[in-house]
């Protein structure tokens, strides 16, 4: 069976930039490992990807501070993520939380061979939790996991009411 690590949104915006918090520093190097461990073709990777005119969006106007503007450093991977990524990697850009992109490509990776998809990144209440229930959602026979060691929140106690929720959706490790 392959599995497949989808590693979310682990941009510098969300690390240690606009919306940076003290728990998303500390998983870089468990994040790191983690792809470490997986195969090469084997590692998937979202990317949060706004346009310069972000603030009038829907999701601007209810998140008014400017994130992951295509194409600025705040977009990119956090360096220590950005050098742990293989060549092989697939990138999925996404303009809201979840992706349907993503599930389409779980979804037919799952059509050629049986899959099971584990879950890490930012942030757990929001990108993580959307794209793992997106992804349980087009698979819902597979195993999709989430590692918290590898996640972290907007804030502790919401990186905590998201592993609760994924688990009563029958994520696993949540």
């Amino acid at each position: 069976m392959k599995k497949i690590l989808v590693v979310v949104d682990m941009q510098n915006d969300f690390v240690d930039g606009a919306l940076g918090t003290a728990e998303a520093v500390r998983i870089v190097p468990a994040v790191v490992d983690k792809i470490r461990s997986y195969p090469a073709d084997c590692v998937w990777a979202t990317r949060d990807t706004h346009p310069v005119d972000y603030l009038q969006t829907q999701e601007g106007r209810n998140l008014p501070v400017e994130h992951c503007i295509k194409g600025t450093s705040g977009w990119e991977l956090t360096p220590a993520v950005a050098e742990a990524m293989p060549a092989e990697a697939r990138y999925f850009d996404k303009p809201t939380f979840g992706s349907v992109e993503l599930g389409c490509a779980l979804a037919e990776e799952n059509a050629k061979q049986p899959i099971e998809v584990e879950f890490i990144g930012l942030c757990t209440d929001i990108c993580v939790i959307s794209n793992a229930l997106l992804a349980k959602a087009f698979l819902p026979e597979v195993k999709i996991s989430v590692d918290p060691a590898c996640c972290a929140g907007v804030t502790p106690e919401a990186h905590e009411a998201a592993l609760a929720t994924m688990r009563s959706c029958q994520i696993q490790g949540a």
